[in-house]
């Protein structure tokens, strides 16, 4: 059981991916699960502040991970949603449902049921935190603000229609948010390792992980 915490744009979805190809482990984004709910959340008219309802809505969600055109996806019932849920509106609508404490129990319980027979490696903000603490690798990524925000300016490009301090004031708030959240706030793990890929590559940072995880097992 591996996980890797840290915030927006610090680099958790790419490196999660590579290093779970380069382990041979099935990788979990925790954060897509978040943006999922967001999204159902919207489409049932239910607002993102509206912890009870929200809670009741995660509990019954048909989320989902699946191999589909060689690359994983995530879905809601039957439908693919993995760009749907890509947006920067997503982005904050998932920090605002994630503060709320319903829908942290529904999909951590979700998240360790999904995990429960190791052979993962969970990403997202609370992974090593709470969803497994007793992980056998814990990671904290983390990146300058500035950093994260170009890395996140350069994967959305126009299509997010945001400008470069747009998504640079979206990231500091969201750091805000889910730092202080009463709920399960980022910070790092007990037992973590902490890497700034700031000037690092991915490949960079998936090395360190690998020789940091064979470390620990030898």
């Amino acid at each position: 059981m591996i996980t890797i915490d840290g915030p927006s744009g610090a680099g958790k979805t790419t490196v999660s991916k590579r290093l779970a190809e380069v382990l041979g482990m099935v990788r979990l984004d925790t954060g897509a699960m978040y943006r999922a709910c967001a999204l159902a959340a919207e489409r049932a008219g239910v607002p993102w502040d509206d912890a009870a309802r929200l809670g009741e809505l995660a509990r019954g969600m048909e989320l989902s991970f699946r191999n589909a055109g060689g690359a994983r996806r995530v879905f809601l019932g039957d439908e693919d949603v993995t760009e749907s849920i890509r947006t920067p509106g997503m982005s904050m609508g998932a920090s605002a449902v994630s503060a709320h404490g319903p829908v942290r129990e529904a999909l951590v319980a979700k998240q360790r049921e999904m995990g429960r027979d190791g052979g993962v490696v969970l990403e997202g903000r609370d992974t090593g935190t709470v969803v497994f603490p007793d992980a056998e690798a814990k990671f904290f990524l983390d990146a300058a603000a500035a950093v994260r925000a170009l890395r996140r300016h350069s994967e959305t490009g126009s299509s997010g229609g945001q400008t470069f301090e747009e998504v640079f004031r979206d990231v500091l708030r969201r750091d805000a948010h889910d730092s202080t959240r009463r709920h399960s706030p980022l910070k790092i793990a007990d037992g973590a390792i902490y890497i700034d890929s700031t000037t690092l590559s991915v490949d960079e940072v998936v090395e360190a992980m690998r020789r940091r995880i064979h470390g620990h097992a030898g």
